[in-house]
């Protein structure tokens, strides 16, 4: 007896049990019974016992004894590979340096603590990969501080893979808290991350125009954003080489002062924007009228304020229209509450509440909670307060809703209105980062360490991982979300607001791909190749020194096409 395989037009095969005899001196063969509803996998031990195997249950025939998680840790350490982040860290081979990388590659899988990264990373096969099984947290301290050593290096080769001549470079400044008091970095600043009372350090990040982190500098939280500027300037040519460059800042980051300096470099050009006062001169003294945006949304400008520069004049009807609605929203919730202020002072029940002073404190704790003070008009008096929007400067601000002047020194022959916008909207890049590194992803926040060679370590850890996570991004994409037309954004309207592409809209609606197979965001296909394990296993009875061997879960088809893609990046 045999199984027999019969195809059936492109369905699933019909599965025949027959039997071979000979009649009239030929081989004939009949059909003893129809398998077909049967599954493959019984199938194949049918044709197995026919065969003459001996079978007997998985379980009588050896023992797992331990089962570790890999499917993610290959994938961050075959990127790792590709991207030759072994060799740029240290050209030759240490302990050092693959403490280094599994603290990159813990900081993708599971950010923590050092300390808790050494006792949760022995559930997957990372340690083991990488040779450092028997870490300590006191070795992942002194790894870091072997790391910060080498930064300039480092962050030398990625400036030499990343960034060329002439080509564009992004810069912003961010900022995150600590837990703690006694780091020197620590410092009251503006705190981005909303954490009142908390002290923070500043950090600002390097990437070339696709968003790709190239070096990132470390500041106490207390240091304005444009003071960091010129020293990566200063970084960007004598570390890195890198003599002509067009630097991309936001409005705070830029100011007329850096403008000064960097008319003095050869070879330095930038783009940045103009900040609300000085559209709000150019509005008055009538060089930007707003009656050329009726026919278009971008038209170019000159002033005398600025001598040899470009201003690009850019009108988002959309942004708009966002922007008065919030405006009324918040002027409506302030009067809302100075309205009760105004009720209680009437009533003059309160006896805390009769005074001028009195009643001026108590409106001070209410009228900027929603930041619209500058627009109401106060009238406050002994047992008396009322209040009025100042309709003026209502309409004032208005007249600037969705308006924005971008700012240049390259002239029109380098680079065109149109790209000029372009290049500015490409600090959405670095916010991308940003966000990668401060939130769900790599969570470089809140801050433990209190030594400042720790904390410039750990910062530039996080931006390693983001290094490798960014890449891992460019080779998923067709895999998550993210839109996979990527050179549309340099044709779109550079004014009007982004737009998916339709492939990428319907993976959002659909939420599944082409196959049918889920969509993914990048966590949660992390997640789906946590289930390629690495079984450890030992036959059954056996003695303590009979050798063990192991045993990896066949990726399934997406969790094989991730791996694979992972395998293409290049630098």
């Amino acid at each position: 007896m045999y199984i027999d395989l019969v195809p059936n037009r492109g369905s699933r095969p019909a599965v025949l049990l027959r039997e071979s005899f000979r009649a009239g001196g030929k081989v004939r063969k009949r059909t003893l019974a129809n398998l077909s509803a049967l599954s493959m996998d019984k199938v194949e031990m049918i044709r197995r016992v026919l065969r003459g195997d001996a079978l007997a249950p998985v379980e009588s025939l050896f023992d797992v004894t331990a089962s570790l998680l890999h499917g993610h840790v290959a994938a961050v350490l075959a990127a790792m590979k590709r991207l030759g982040l072994p060799a740029l860290i240290s050209s030759r081979p240490c302990r050092e340096r693959d403490l280094v990388l599994g603290m990159v590659a813990s900081r993708i899988l599971s950010p923590q603590s050092k300390l808790a990264t050494t006792r949760s990373w022995h559930a997957t096969t990372l340690p083991e990969e990488l040779g450092i099984s028997d870490a300590t947290e006191d070795d992942l301290y002194a790894a870091m501080d072997w790391l910060l050593k080498r930064q300039p290096w480092v962050e030398k080769g990625l400036a030499a893979r990343h960034l060329e001549q002439g080509g564009l470079v992004l810069y912003d400044l961010s900022s995150s808290y600590f837990e703690g008091t006694t780091c020197p970095l620590a410092k009251v600043g503006h705190n981005r991350d909303g954490k009142k009372g908390k002290l923070q350090v500043n950090y600002g990040l390097v990437t070339n125009r696709r968003g790709c982190p190239v070096a990132v500098a470390v500041h106490p939280g207390n240091t304005n954003d444009a003071k960091t500027f010129l020293p990566q300037v200063k970084a960007l040519r004598e570390r890195f080489g890198i003599e002509h460059l067009v630097l991309v800042g936001d409005r705070g980051m830029i100011g007329q002062r850096q403008i000064s300096e960097l008319a003095e470099l050869d070879g330095v050009g930038w783009i940045t924007a103009l900040k609300t006062g000085a559209m709000r001169h150019l509005l008055e003294s009538g060089q930007l009228q707003l009656g050329l945006f009726d026919d278009r949304n971008l038209f170019e400008l000159e002033h005398p304020d600025y001598p040899g520069e470009r201003l690009v004049a850019c009108r988002n009807p959309e942004l708009a229209r966002l922007r008065a609605a919030k405006r009324t929203s918040l002027l409506n919730a302030t009067s809302k509450e100075l309205e009760k202020v105004r009720a209680m002072v009437a009533r003059g029940r309160i006896k805390k509440l009769r005074t001028k002073d009195e009643i001026g404190v108590r409106v001070g704790r209410v009228i900027n909670k929603y930041k619209v003070a500058k627009h109401f008009q106060l009238e406050i008096k002994d047992r008396h307060f009322e209040f009025h929007i100042d309709q003026d400067k209502v309409v004032a601000e208005a007249a600037l809703d969705g308006i924005y002047v971008i700012r240049t020194s390259l002239p029109q022959d380098q680079l065109s209105a149109d790209d000029t916008v372009r290049s500015y909207k490409l600090l959405s890049n670095v916010e991308r980062a940003f966000r990668s590194i401060k939130t769900v992803d790599l969570k470089v926040r809140p801050i433990h360490h209190r030594l400042e060679e720790r904390v410039r370590a750990h910062i530039f850890l996080c931006m390693l991982a983001y290094y490798v996570q960014w890449h891992l991004l460019e080779a998923w994409r067709e895999l998550l979300f993210t839109d996979e037309d990527v050179n549309a954004k340099q044709t779109r309207d550079p004014v009007a607001p982004a737009r998916r592409s339709d492939a990428a809209l319907r993976k959002v609606h659909a939420r599944v791909l082409d196959d049918g197979t889920p969509t993914h965001s990048f966590q949660t296909l992390l997640t789906e190749l946590t289930t390629i394990v690495r079984n450890t296993c030992r036959r059954k009875a056996a003695t303590d020194d009979e050798p063990t061997f192991t045993i990896t879960t066949t990726p399934n088809t997406k969790q094989q096409r991730a791996l694979d893609l992972a395998s293409t990046i290049r630098v």
